[in-house]
């Protein structure tokens, strides 16, 4: 904790009232007190390099090299990751990796190169290591991907954790993706992010850093390739980026450059070699698949504080039927708690709630439930009392329980590092179960104080299980709310094993995936916030979690309905679709905006409940592959300079493009597309790419094009599965992927795999079978070849 922190609680005394304002600095205080006498000085440091090369040490998979003041251990996995650490350090524990650590691979071999190096070469990857340390990555013909330095530690003399940095150089053309959520993104310019879980504290815009979900993963698209780069560190620490240029007629580039420093903690790197898809596919295979969410998760949702008790769900989901909008979840934030217990529900606003939860449910709506870390602090209450017999609280490092302060005042923060303590919060969720929720939402859990502008609440000097290794806060903040979400995720599976968990995040790190999905900041509501929604799904889509989405609108402030109604139609087409009204954003009900946006707003929700059965497929090819629902334009092409400089439109999935308006005024726009062909689906005229094309959009729509062959599952009218089939082009077939599933059971639905190919003047759809071609389960709509 620094001295800013103390400003923002300061500020936060005019902003939330007397009491809770000096809470909030007393818990400053306390914050920045425990931190100087729990913190020993840094004091004078050594500063310390590899060294030259002394021996080495062969193993299976790659093997130990010695240095003079270090050595380097080297491990080629069976997906194709490359691992290495430093002084020792190896690849568990970890709380990125899921489960074991992938085995080696019996071919890589560690063998002698060029100049007193050794280099391991294996089928996708060659990893060559010089004599003072420096490693690089090649691809299997032997193009350099990206150069790691060698690395400098700073080790303080007093002993303690040792501070370090990693130099890396990437291809001159190559363009940065991740880090995580990243307002600014997805395509990383120039500059320094930083690698720490923060509230934003306000509403966050493009130029806002860091944010909730930051992680040491970096995507790097270069026309020789793609790769990615993961140094398993949780510590605080800083990324600056700083792109190469490519010589100008003088043959001389200038490489890319990555400088990664961070506070502390093991300096070890995974590396993935391929083609985005087999890179995400191996990286899932290391950090976890996606959790698959329920087929009504990939609906509307529409989040309610919930201050006004079951009268205000009531009301709120008349007030969709009566227009007849689709609704299939309402969110209850932290109105609905108790305010003296924290985690149970306030029985005088929520009387009826399980009979309400019922009635909803008959009508296709579940209800969802936030969920924070901090539990209220007091004798007599029972989440406290039970947590305090089983010492589940964070301590400092004199042995003292630490207080924050939240929305119920002052509170204490379960230790979710410690097995022990993530049995006993999961088990709390029954509670809920018996409430009638289907799915919980879990914020401020960086964690960060409700009242004291996103600053952290716990001292970095608090000591954490970290599952059975000890330390402090500056380790276990990052993996603070993946391992809140563990937990969350293990007693629902335990409460309810025929059910699969719906669950978000506000926060996160790598591997958060396996769990559930995230909230994708609080977004500025404004334009810019818009364009950093859609940054923010994409960045996190390439670190690995498909599953996300931002609030429509954003949470401060009242958007134009112009604004909302764009926001709306993007929204639409990311994998968590979220409204929101109540507490800090008024009234954004679709109908309080006029006849005009109310029609148009019903128009995308309809286009949403259309495309659901697509939804689902990409829910389940990404948790079989990795692979993102909203994925970049240069996908399926990273080579392809144009695409890579492309923010303003996305793919989803294979099948389809989406171009929203993201500025105002805008009622035609500039559409870049791939190659092959594509039909605007509003009108289906065909475009040939590469192209760019300019198309209407009119404030009832934005445009989204659909790829020639392909066949995409949709809901029919009669509410039935049905199978959407745009022309491929003539001698030419083409095909699709369907996922029939409806329910939130474990049941693994089969694949169904469609072909469609011109035969004469007839395009016929045939599904493939492991006997030759069956018949056709879902009825059939071909477009693309007139009118409809």
């Amino acid at each position: 904790m620094d001295g800013r922190d103390l400003v923002r609680s300061v500020r936060s005394v005019g902003s939330v009232g007397t009491a809770q304002g000096f809470r909030t600095v007393r818990a400053a205080w306390r914050r920045r007190r425990a931190d100087a006498t729990g913190l020993p000085p840094r004091g004078a440091e050594l500063a310390r390099t590899p060294g030259p090369v002394r021996e080495v040490d062969p193993g299976p998979g790659g093997g130990v090299v010695r240095f003079g003041r270090s050595e380097l251990r080297i491990r080629v996995a069976v997906n194709g990751a490359v691992f290495w650490g430093w002084d020792g350090a190896a690849p568990e524990p970890s709380y990125a990796l899921a489960g074991r650590c992938p085995d080696p691979d019996p071919r890589a071999v560690l063998e002698p190169d060029t100049d007193g190096g050794w280099r391991v070469v294996a089928e996708r990857v060659t990893v060559a290591v010089s004599r003072h340390g420096a490693v690089e990555v090649l691809t299997p013909g032997g193009v350099v991907l990206r150069r790691e330095l060698p690395p400098r530690w700073w080790e303080p003399v007093a002993g303690g954790p040792a501070r370090w940095m990693q130099r890396s150089e990437v291809r001159a053309d190559a363009r940065f993706f991740g880090l995580g959520g990243r307002a600014s993104g997805p395509w990383l310019r120039d500059g320094t992010y930083r690698l720490w879980n923060t509230g934003p504290g306000r509403d966050a815009g493009p130029g806002d850093a860091p944010l909730p979900v930051t992680m040491p993963v970096q995507l790097v698209v270069a026309d020789a390739g793609t790769h990615l780069a993961f140094h398993d560190s949780s510590w605080d620490g800083t990324v600056t980026l700083r792109e190469g240029a490519e010589g100008a007629g003088s043959g001389h580039d200038r490489a890319g450059t990555s400088e990664l420093r961070m506070d502390g903690g093991p300096l070890r790197c995974w590396v993935m070699v391929g083609t985005p898809a087999r890179v995400l596919l191996a990286w899932a295979s290391l950090t976890g698949a996606p959790a698959l969410p329920p087929a009504w998760a990939l609906g509307h949702h529409h989040a309610r504080w919930g201050d006004g008790g079951e009268q205000e769900v009531r009301r709120t989901v008349a007030g969709y039927q009566k227009h007849g909008l689709p609704l299939d979840a309402v969110h209850l934030g932290s109105g609905h708690h108790d305010a003296h217990q924290g985690f149970t529900v306030d029985q005088e606003r929520f009387p009826e709630l399980p009979a309400l939860a019922d009635e909803l449910r008959r009508d296709g709506i579940r209800l969802v439930s936030v969920v924070g870390p901090a539990v209220p602090a007091g004798d007599g209450r029972a989440v406290y009392d039970a947590g305090t017999v089983r010492d589940a609280f964070v301590r400092d490092a004199s042995g003292d329980v630490v207080q924050g302060v939240s929305w119920p005042g002052d509170v204490v923060f379960p230790d979710f590092t410690h097995p022990r303590v993530r049995a006993w919060w999961g088990g709390l969720y029954a509670e809920r179960l018996e409430q009638g929720f289907a799915g919980f939402w879990h914020d401020m859990n960086e964690p960060t104080s409700f009242t004291a502008f996103g600053e952290p609440t716990l001292p970095r000097s608090a000591r954490h299980s970290l599952d059975g290794r000890d330390g402090d806060h500056r380790e276990a903040h990052n993996v603070y709310a993946l391992c809140m979400a563990r937990a969350a995720h293990e007693g629902l599976r335990a409460l309810l094993p025929g059910e699969r968990p719906f669950l978000f995040s506000r926060s996160g790190w790598a591997g958060m995936q396996r769990y559930g999905g995230t909230l994708s900041g609080e977004v500025a509501t404004g334009w810019p916030g818009l364009r950093a929604s859609l940054a923010l799904v994409l960045g996190l889509g390439l670190c690995g979690v498909p599953y996300a989405g931002p609030d429509v609108g954003g949470t401060g402030g009242d958007p134009s309905p112009e604004l909302y109604l764009r926001w709306l139609q993007l929204g639409a087409h990311l994998p968590l679709f979220r409204t929101r009204a109540g507490r800090g954003t008024g009234h954004r009900e679709p109908w309080e905006s006029g006849t005009e946006v109310l029609a148009h707003a019903r128009a995308a929700l309809v286009e949403r409940r259309r495309l659901q059965p697509y939804f689902v497929t990409l829910a389940h090819l990404a948790r079989r592959t990795g692979a993102p629902y909203v994925r970049p334009l240069w996908w399926s092409a990273p080579e392809e300079r144009g695409l890579r400089d492309c923010e303003d439109s996305f793919l989803l999935g294979d099948s389809l493009l989406v171009a929203p308006v993201l500025d105002p005024g805008v009622e035609r726009r500039t559409v870049r597309l791939p190659g092959g062909r594509w039909y605007e689906t509003a009108t289906g005229r065909a475009f040939d790419g590469p192209a760019q094309v300019v198309v209407d959009a009119p404030l009832d729509r934005v445009p989204v094009f659909a790829r020639a062959g392909t066949v995409i599952p949709v809901c029919g009218e009669d509410g039935g599965l049905e199978l959407e089939v745009w022309a491929p082009v003539r001698g030419r077939a083409g095909g699709g992927t369907v996922v029939a599933d409806t329910g939130d059971g474990w049941e693994e639905p089969g694949l169904e795999r469609y072909t469609a190919s011109w035969v004469g003047s007839r395009i016929v759809v045939e599904r493939e079978s492991g006997d030759g071609t069956g018949g056709l389960p879902h009825p059939v709509r071909v477009r693309g070849v007139g009118p409809d």
